[in-house]
């Protein structure tokens, strides 16, 4: 597959933006007085721009990932991540993508913000995709296909032999949302990158590593896909502080897996009080740090929670979840409040 047969005209012939600190890209010394990007020159520590190219970042992700930092892009959140994938591959007006519902609910927003058509096919019973339908769906003007796996607001990962063949016979992008990657047993697809040219593989740092409020996300793709998304970023789209609390963050992985390890336990406790519920008629199994349970009454039993002063996630309206809540896993005494408030009910 050639990636530039899919890049969209106009950004094959674009000429990005070249900021002040794209020209200079020698090391940064205190002895070196920068009069090139019109900062303030008085010394607070964001007086001046961040790393355009977030390099520091990028080096601690390459080798806790074992991936060369050519293959890396990062993105304010995961969603400008999939915005730039759209306005890089999808023609307005022209092309299409397809999307698995019950998924992650941006890909639809992003589909209708970039003038997209967006091909749904719901997943199976078992909340699988349907490869058959899936590959019927596809024509000349599908571009991406996206798989969010382990999938929101599931909870499951798809079969390896069911995405393994939608790579080998998708004809466009397929983007693997791995937001929730960190809580699975699953292998990432990450170890797989060079095998597929069209595999873009997206994470973040807003779960696993409890940074949501500093919006990181991150895609790994093969170096021509980055090279693409690279010509139409933000120049300076992460900033200082978000680089700053990242880096300190992903210096300490050792205690993002013991954080994990003690919200799996948390999970695995929940699940089994979850089976004392009356009224609770279905538990999903689930690879994430949230569980998605069938209950009699999803709208009535998620008012009840918010008297109790608890705030769940009522799905009921998405495909395969009608009367379906989704319960993020707490710390043990948030998980006790629920438990106690759902038996009280």
């Amino acid at each position: 597959m050639n990636i530039q047969d899919l890049v969209r005209e106009n950004v094959k012939s674009l000429q990005p933006y070249s900021s002040a600190r794209d020209e200079y890209k020698e090391i940064v010394s205190n002895k070196m007085i920068f009069l090139d990007a019109n900062e303030n020159p008085f010394e607070n520590g964001v007086n001046r721009y961040p790393d355009p190219q977030q390099n520091s970042v990028k080096e601690l992700l390459s080798k806790i990932k074992n991936i060369d930092s050519k293959n890396i892009l990062l993105g304010n959140g995961s969603d400008e991540v999939l915005d730039l994938i759209f306005r890089a591959f999808c023609e307005p007006n022209k092309d299409n993508i397809i999307t698995l519902p019950p998924t992650y609910g941006m890909y639809a927003v992003l589909a209708n913000i970039n003038a997209i058509e967006n091909r749904k096919r719901v997943l199976s019973n078992t909340f699988q995709p349907k490869v058959n339908q899936i590959l019927e769906a596809a024509d000349a003007n599908s571009k991406i296909l996206f798989l969010c796996s382990p999938n929101n607001p599931t909870g499951n990962s798809f079969s390896e032999d069911t995405v393994k063949e939608l790579l080998e016979k998708f004809n466009g992008l397929v983007v693997i949302d791995e937001a929730y990657i960190d809580f699975s047993e699953q292998e990432s697809w990450l170890k797989r990158l060079k095998q597929f040219p069209n595999l873009i593989i997206t994470q973040t740092l807003s779960k696993a590593y409890g940074l949501a409020g500093i919006r990181l996300g991150v895609c790994y793709a093969s170096e021509a896909i980055i090279a693409v998304l690279n010509k139409i970023k933000p120049p300076y789209n992460i900033n200082e502080l978000t680089q700053d609390s990242a880096i300190k963050r992903l210096l300490k992985v050792g205690e993002v897996k013991q954080e994990v390890i003690k919200i799996i336990k948390e999970r695995d406790l929940l699940l089994n009080e979850l089976k004392e519920v009356s009224f609770v008629s279905e538990i999903y199994p689930t690879d994430c740090n949230f569980v998605l349970v069938k209950v009699d009454d999803a709208t009535k039993r998620y008012n009840q929670l918010i008297e109790k002063g608890i705030v769940t996630r009522n799905r009921t309206n998405q495909p395969l979840c009608e009367n379906c809540l989704r319960f993020t896993i707490g710390t043990k005494k948030e998980n006790k409040k629920l438990i106690e408030a759902l038996k009280e009910i």
